[in-house]
């Protein structure tokens, strides 16, 4: 199995490029798993029966909430860790300080190791589509399957104040 893309051929609308075709990649977006799927599927690889495991699902994601709002990076078990953060803008003077500068509010999830690892591994299938729709070519990836996983180091990337920089 692998990633699959579609790269379709798109007359730009915006940009020093505006009116000229480009192909564009994007992920195809999958359905999404409910909440009874990944419980049934993890009831039948390991054992525990689903009423146990539906319990413990809403338990986890219960500490979860709880602690991340605390201000707490909390790990999520096989998957990476997760916290609350935001972006802000700066200022010079202490009493131009308020909750005013904030931008935006967010979810940080920081994949393991483990997880990168998988993601370094899967293969990417791309299919290119011209602008009537039809399939033009087909691409499987040889990349070194580079992963930014945008994970909230703190780092310049991100902006605003996420980090304690006295701690």
């Amino acid at each position: 199995m692998g990633i699959k893309v579609k790269a379709r051929q798109t007359k730009l609308a915006v940009g020093p490029s505006k009116g000229e075709y480009r192909f564009i990649m994007q992920a195809e977006i999958y359905s999404t798993l409910k909440q009874e799927k990944v419980i049934s599927e993890a009831s039948i690889r390991s054992g525990i029966p689903k009423g146990s495991l539906n319990a413990s699902w809403q338990a986890i994601g219960e500490v979860v909430k709880a602690w991340a709002t605390e201000g707490h990076s909390v790990a999520v078990p096989g998957l990476g860790t997760m916290r609350f953060g935001l972006q802000a803008g700066a200022v010079t003077k202490v009493e131009d300080v308020s909750a005013g500068l904030i931008t935006t509010r967010k979810v940080i999830f920081t994949p393991s190791t483990n997880i990168k690892q998988e993601l370094k591994d899967t293969s990417v299938n791309i299919t290119c589509y011209d602008k009537d729709g039809k399939v033009i070519k087909q691409v499987t990836s040889s990349d070194p399957g580079d992963v930014d996983d945008g994970g909230g180091s703190g780092g310049s990337g991100e902006g605003g104040l996420e980090e304690d920089p006295l701690g």
